[in-house]
């Protein structure tokens, strides 16, 4: 308790945001960032920078360094990746490092050479080692080997966790590290080809129901335990944490996540009970399993005073529910076009 206190400087030591404050949210169309916008904005919070892949490519070092020279952000949510699900990690590897890496590099540089007050880079679970030991504390990072099929990515989310100490070592920054556990939520990527296990149970479960088929056939062996976070919690851990904490003396990350994990069968099971779905789950054991069990320990958040606040059951039939909807539009719009 002692020990985790000092490596923090309390609120008192630290630039505390205004909701006048320049704010760039970095990703704000992804889930991770459109959830940050909006409980900013449902916060208070007015005066954002926001740019999509079209306007600021973040991987173009230069035009990284002219935005940031140009608009002189304040504080930085740092939630734009490249991110996707085990096949997406594991086919498009070169992808996956090249483009996390420069990105989070570019930022970061860019922040420290602006002078930005503060800056929020997110992270991932999978930074942590295949086989750490459960449930996985911050400094069990680097201690054995990597999970392989997701290796490329958990190294370039490093290199930017590093970078950040690093800065705030050498430069006197104020940069912080977030590790969030698996997410969902509004905002979700449904693409069978790249989506997380979350997102691509939704689709595969609620198509089944949809074209009445019988059975859902579901990678690998349903046995892997996985811990689930809503995205609007981590928005608001993000946000908690930007607003009263500092990484300023420390090179620390800091798990967000909820403490409870499950196997791919129950999620799977709960998923189609919340779907209405009543036919057979069949677990594909010829694709890979992944990491056997990734849960976080949240006990330094949670010593800070923060909480999750939904829970899964209530996640589920929300990002169901929200699901439906989007796809209703889809069907309009395409309806539209044809017309």
């Amino acid at each position: 308790m002692t020990k985790f206190k000092n490596s923090f400087l309390i609120n008192k030591l630290t630039t505390k945001m205004k909701t006048s404050s320049k704010i760039y949210v970095a990703g704000h169309r992804g889930m991770a960032g459109s959830a940050i916008l909006k409980k900013l904005e449902k916060a208070g919070y007015n005066n954002f920078i926001l740019r999509t892949h079209k306007e600021l490519d973040l991987t173009v070092q230069k035009d990284v360094k002219i935005f940031f020279a140009e608009e002189q952000p304040e504080y930085v949510f740092l939630a734009a990746a490249k991110v996707g699900g085990i096949n997406a990690n594991n086919t498009y590897k070169a992808d996956f490092i090249y483009q996390n890496t420069i990105i989070a590099s570019n930022i970061i540089d860019a922040a420290y050479s602006n002078n930005v007050k503060k800056l929020l880079f997110l992270g991932s679970s999978c930074i942590y080692p295949k086989l750490a030991p459960q449930p996985i504390k911050e400094e069990y990072l680097l201690t054995s080997e990597l999970e392989p099929t997701n290796e490329a990515y958990a190294i370039a989310k490093i290199v930017g966790l590093k970078m950040c100490a690093a800065y705030n070592e050498q430069y006197g920054t104020d940069f912080i590290s977030v590790m969030p556990t698996n997410l969902y939520g509004p905002g979700d990527n449904y693409n069978p080809e790249n989506s997380h296990v979350f997102a691509a149970l939704i689709k595969k479960i609620h198509d089944a129901v949809q074209n009445g088929d019988t059975t859902v056939s579901i990678w690998g062996s349903g046995t892997p335990r996985r811990e689930f976070l809503y995205s609007e919690d981590l928005a608001d851990a993000c946000i908690f944490i930007m607003e009263n904490y500092s990484h300023k003396k420390t090179g620390e990350c800091l798990n967000i996540g909820t403490g409870k994990d499950l196997t791919i069968k129950e999620l799977a099971e709960t998923i189609a009970k919340v779907a209405d779905f009543t036919g057979k789950l069949v677990f594909d054991t010829s694709k890979p399993d992944g990491t056997p069990q990734k849960l976080l320990d949240i006990s330094k958040i949670s010593t800070l005073g923060w909480k999750p606040k939904t829970s899964l059951l209530e996640g589920i039939k929300k990002t169901y529910q929200n699901y439906k909807k989007q796809q209703k539009q889809n069907i309009l719009l395409l309806r539209e076009k044809s017309s």
